[in-house]
């Protein structure tokens, strides 16, 4: 049951949490993680283990479904032909935008590999931004501002060289959460991807943070338990830190993300259900993409295109029967999704029980099951 009362109230959805346990570095070890297990039903406690010890804790036969997308280093910057800063960072699906290129010619450049495509974008700059001003990021992207939105978002026109993605590799940054104080640097190129992103998945903005603390070897483990494994693709975008800024959480609107569900995927999922086996999301992106093609189409099939669905409590999952997760922001529209899963209370009284005992929060953070 939810209480109608405190459940809508963005207020209800505070807690105090030292900045000292904000997670500014991953594990000096991958899976080396803290695991917070909570029953969504019962009174039971919560049960404190290794991530490592995952397959002691998980429902017989339970379907894993996990985001394979990968993080773009989509944060680009530069200096205006002023000498001022400019920041830029990425917010269309790296595929659309490429799907979406076209060639630019130029009679006196023979032979120059140049596309251009629209896309969207946060243009950050000392000083005034206007609608046509064009910014230069190393050597081979260059952004044209073309019209201006709400809260920095900017549609722009990008011009590149060669590939897209080889040009964000070549001079773009991870964009690092804004609750990480510090500036990317060699490690965060592979610890802010989960082991089984896919390189021709990459162009989320964020990481699908419960997958980075799974290992080869759990996974293998995790097999041979019978624990079985499914992909989906969401492109994590800007509503993953967009705020809520209304006290009622049922006016906020999510931003679109872009989902792909495979055939497979769509497959495992139905055997599940036949089966009664559990479905877990790996992360709160996997439970969107999954929901949120279900709600769309009143069941997990095979899918390309965009979803905005904002679960809350008081909505039902019409697909999921768990989640692994990290510890979410106050106020966010995360732990107001874990909290539809197992109750606002129960969830909190968790979240205090974990900052009592010392966990890490947030992407380089510990994990909980939710089961």
């Amino acid at each position: 049951m939810y209480d109608e009362t405190k459940d809508f109230q963005l207020s209800s959805y505070r807690f105090d949490l030292p900045a000292t346990q904000i997670a500014q570095f991953p594990p000096e070890e991958r899976g080396r993680s803290r695991l917070l297990v909570l029953d969504r039903r019962g009174d039971a406690p919560p049960l404190h283990t290794q991530f490592a010890d995952l397959g002691k804790y998980l429902p017989q036969g339970a379907l894993l479904v996990a985001n394979n997308s990968r993080v773009l280093q989509a944060r680009l910057l530069g200096t205006r032909p002023s000498g001022g800063k400019v920041e830029f960072l990425l917010l269309t699906p790296l595929p659309l935008v490429t799907a979406e290129a076209r060639p630019v010619s130029d009679p006196r450049r023979p032979g120059d590999d140049r596309h251009e495509a629209e896309a969207r974008g946060l243009v950050r700059a000392g000083g005034r931004i206007n609608d046509g001003d064009v910014f230069t990021f190393g050597a081979d992207i260059h952004v044209t501002v073309l019209e201006s939105g709400p809260f920095g978002q900017r549609r722009v026109r990008l011009t590149w060289r060669g590939d897209l993605g080889e040009a964000f590799a070549a001079t773009g940054h991870i964009p690092l959460p804004p609750y990480i104080k510090r500036s990317d640097d060699e490690e965060d190129q592979s610890r802010y991807q989960t082991i089984y992103a896919r390189p021709e998945k990459t162009g989320s903005v964020a990481a699908p943070t419960a997958g980075l603390h799974f290992t080869e070897e759990l996974r293998r483990s995790l097999a041979e338990q019978n624990v079985q494994w499914a992909e989906v693709t969401l492109y994590v975008g800007y509503g993953t830190f967009s705020p809520v800024r209304s006290e009622d959480i049922r006016r906020h609107h999510m931003h679109r993300e872009y989902v792909e569900i495979p055939e497979e995927t769509a497959e495992a999922t139905a055997r599940a259900r036949a089966e009664h086996r559990p479905i877990i999301a790996v992360g709160t992106t996997s439970a969107r993409a999954l929901e949120g093609v279900a709600d769309l189409c009143g069941r997990v099939q095979p899918f390309t295109g965009w979803t905005d669905i904002f679960i809350y409590p008081s909505r039902r999952f019409k697909v999921i029967d768990g989640m692994i997760t990290n510890f979410h922001l106050p106020e966010s529209t995360l732990l107001m999704m874990v909290s539809a899963l197992a109750g606002r209370k129960r969830v909190l009284d968790a979240y205090a029980e974990a900052v009592h005992r010392g966990y890490r929060f947030f992407s380089y953070g510990d994990a909980m099951l939710l089961r």
